[in-house]
């Protein structure tokens, strides 16, 4: 006789248990969605706060934490508590940053007194992510009120070109971008981004939230007959 290594009872208890928390995480994806992108946007925009208040070492720690992330260039990251919100080399080479220092080496400018202090974040990432988390608002106030139909891949890689083309061009040497195209071309990938993936991902979450509610009621229901049969018994 083939007997089980687990208490059957106990077995279906922490199934239950597992399919609730499934159950939970399908219905409240996007609150979860948007709590974790805001967190990811707000540190790095908390590192020059930080630095300006004199907390130098969570700040720093911030930096290292999103270079992986991000190159974090001086001349093509926004800047706070300084005399501009964006500098090119020429000006931070004026106002404290070493001369002649390597794409590598300029990354670890993190700005002064004078410049302010640099977000952790590029200009171009800075649009790309905060528009995702403020597309991602919008879509859970809207979803609610109209039907979202995920963006056609075409009108995706459209609005995706604008920054393929400022980027490469740059990369390339044939022309120097500026702080609002870097803007722009971000903020309309985020916002496709969102516009194509999120309906997508809402509707494999309302299938799979529908399937565990329909266990979970037939388990109960199940349950409930189980109980009745053995009362009925007794």
């Amino acid at each position: 006789m083939n007997v089980s290594p687990f208490p059957t009872t106990k077995f279906e208890h922490w199934a239950a248990i597992i399919d609730r928390l499934v159950y939970g995480m399908a219905r409240h994806w996007l609150a979860m969605f948007n709590v974790l992108v805001g967190i990811f946007v707000a540190l790095p925009v908390s590192a020059p706060i930080l630095m300006h208040l004199g907390a130098t070492t969570p700040g720093r720690l911030i930096y290292l934490a999103y270079m992986p992330v991000c190159h974090q260039l001086p001349e093509r990251s926004f800047f706070l508590f300084g005399e501009k919100p964006a500098y090119n080399i020429t000006e931070l080479e004026a106002h404290g940053m070493s001369p002649g220092l390597s794409t590598w080496q300029r990354r670890f400018f993190r700005g002064n007194e004078v410049t302010g202090y640099k977000i952790a974040f590029c200009e171009r990432d800075t649009a790309i992510y905060s528009s995702i988390m403020l597309a991602g608002i919008a879509y859970g106030l809207l979803r609610r009120r109209v039907r979202i139909r995920p963006l056609p891949l075409k009108w995706y890689m459209l609005f995706l070109a604008p920054m393929g083309l400022d980027g490469l061009t740059q990369v390339i040497g044939l022309r120097e971008s500026n702080w609002w195209l870097r803007l722009i071309t971000g903020a309309l990938f985020g916002i496709a981004t969102v516009w194509l993936a999120y309906p997508i991902i809402d509707d494999s979450m309302k299938e799979i939230a529908q399937e565990i509610s329909e266990r979970l009621m037939q388990e109960a229901l199940s349950g409930q007959g189980s109980q009745t049969q053995s009362l009925g018994e007794w």
